[in-house]
């Protein structure tokens, strides 16, 4: 009979996480830019008190353990109360991306079978015209205060947030429960056909926010000043309020004010030393940074995510603005972190150039994630930098199915089951940096070889001329795909489709070279910022090369 541990049998609870800030960093701050405009600020010790009222009004309206509490909010102290509230009372907390199409939201609100749905003054005439048509919302509340409630609405029994959280004493002990339970539940983007349902434990979001704070992950620690641009809408702000929690940091949140200007007031008034977000919000920030001539006084790292990070933009940080960039790569189906890209001590020897290609990849695992990359009869390819083939995983923050499907994604890797297939094309290196080369559905099959878009877009970032670039797969009558670059310039820069497509030549095979630019105003881009190749491949789907 094997011998047993005699270790106190503590669950992995979300609860934990917020007791932990509160009594151990109680007086750091958490500051809010408020949809109102103003900032509030209070404390660690503060949310944790205002979170088991939260628990207690909710419990109040009649939900049970189980139930989901549904959100439509921005990044800001009410919604980290949400966050905490409803999951640490056994109730599951599911955020919803407001940037979604409302029949996108309707489905997904209705798939999840949401009770209550809390959101922002700023989303009230988006759930007014919604309201009809989710007839299993029992209740609907406002965050806000009695002074910014509408005088009448065409949502029944409308409730105050503030009024339920003032209503409540605060006198409520977190219960304890088993840690599988679920947390939280985050839904994929829905780029094709209806969004998925990926459901976390407290146990894997416990966990997710151990391995997300350790040094060679995101490097947290309480001596750092973190404001999330990532929404808490898209997968939990990549654990950030989590993992802030375990480490005691100072939080800062932007509400809905993500334009450049606004963000970097925010990172200087309050002495922002770590961020995380998509590319284009630091293209954002950048443009506007440079055009007025300014610097950085206390930001000194971020984590870049959601899509690769042109090359050009990560020099930029960090040659600039002394911004060091972790790149990173993850998905909802995996809490999301699944690599980083931090120097090892071998790699610290390496020229600077060569530094900075390692950089440029997606990184390596943390501890609670595996991955492999496979060819398509399931077979494990070498780490060897340069065989291509299909990105698996598996961990402890990985989900094994989807929210209501029976049918289970997993895969087989040399027979052995369980792995996540993500998607996602790419190579490892013999130090285990990943790179991906391309989304399956996106890369680009010219004459049977593959050319990565991902690459034809960095190339195309890094002329000076170029605000955004993304590479598509033409029809073509003898190659059966070529590539075809769309570009938004810099406003007021000139740049021609031959002098573009002669900046590719000597940075990548002349036989990879797109054979044609196509300049627009804009790309459009999914709810959480990546670019929307599927929407730039109906908008050319009739376009005729010039080789063709």
């Amino acid at each position: 009979m094997a011998l047993m541990g005699q270790m106190m049998a503590m669950p992995l609870l979300i609860s934990s996480l917020i007791q932990h800030a509160a009594r151990h960093s109680g007086e750091t701050e958490i500051v809010s830019k408020r949809c109102e405009g103003d900032l509030h600020r209070y404390t660690w010790r503060d949310a944790e008190r205002r979170s088991r009222q939260v628990a207690q009004a909710l419990g109040r309206l009649g939900l049970s353990p189980g139930d989901r509490v549904a959100t439509l909010a921005w990044n800001g102290y009410r919604h980290l109360e949400l966050y905490y509230g409803s999951s640490g009372s056994g109730l599951v907390c599911h955020t919803i991306n407001p940037r979604l199409f409302p029949e996108q939201i309707i489905w997904i609100s209705q798939d999840a079978n949401d009770k209550v749905l809390c959101f922002d003054l700023g989303f009230l005439p988006l759930v007014e015209k919604l309201s009809a048509q989710l007839p299993g919302i029992q209740h609907y509340v406002l965050m806000s205060d009695r002074a910014h409630m509408p005088a009448a609405s065409s949502i029944p029994n409308l409730l105050c947030y503030e009024e339920l959280v003032e209503a409540e004493d605060g006198h409520y002990c977190w219960p304890e429960f088993d840690e599988n339970t679920a947390s939280s539940i985050c839904y994929t983007s829905g780029t094709t056909g209806h969004p998925k349902g990926a459901v976390y434990s407290h146990r894997s979001s416990v966990l997710h926010a151990y391995g997300s704070a350790l040094p060679d992950a995101m490097d947290c620690s309480s001596k750092d000043v973190i404001l999330p641009v990532v929404p808490m809408f898209h997968v939990n702000a990549w654990g950030l309020p989590y993992s802030s929690a375990i480490v005691g940091a100072k939080l800062v949140f932007p509400g809905p004010h993500l334009d450049g200007k606004s963000l970097y007031e925010l990172f200087e008034t309050e002495g922002v030393t770590f961020s995380a977000g998509v590319p284009t919000v630091w293209l954002g920030l950048l443009t506007y940074v440079k055009s007025n001539g300014l610097k950085f006084s206390s930001f000194k790292r971020t984590v870049i995510g959601g899509s690769a990070c042109p090359p050009a933009m990560l020099a930029s940080l960090m040659d600039d603005f002394g911004v060091e960039v972790i790149h990173a790569w993850g998905m909802t189906e995996l809490s999301p972190l699944g690599t980083l890209s931090k120097l090892t001590s071998k790699q610290l020897a390496l020229p600077v150039e060569q530094q900075r290609r390692i950089l440029e990849k997606q990184g390596k695992v943390i501890f609670g994630i595996d991955m492999a990359v496979i060819n398509d009869e399931g077979q494990a390819l070498p780490w060897d930098a340069q065989s291509s083939g299909n990105l698996v995983v598996r961990g402890h923050w990985v989900i094994s199915s989807y929210f209501g499907e029976q049918r289970s994604p997993l895969v087989a890797v040399d027979g052995q089951p369980g792995w996540f297939p993500t998607g996602d094309v790419a190579t490892i290196d013999a130090d285990g940096f990943m790179q991906i080369t391309d989304r399956s559905k996106d890369v680009i099959k010219s004459g049977g070889e593959w050319i990565s878009s991902i690459d034809l877009e960095n190339i195309a970032m890094a002329h000076p001329a170029v605000h955004e670039a993304a590479a598509i797969a033409c029809a073509h009558p003898k190659w059966d795909e070529r590539p075809l670059l769309v570009v938004v310039k810099k406003p007021d820069a000139q740049v021609t489709r031959e002098e573009l497509l002669a900046f590719f030549e000597g940075r990548i095979a002349k036989w990879q070279i797109p054979d044609d630019v196509a300049f627009v105003a804009e790309i459009p881009h999914t709810a959480t910022g990546k670019i929307q190749k599927l929407k730039l491949r109906e908008q050319f789907k009739s376009y005729r090369l010039p080789s063709a």
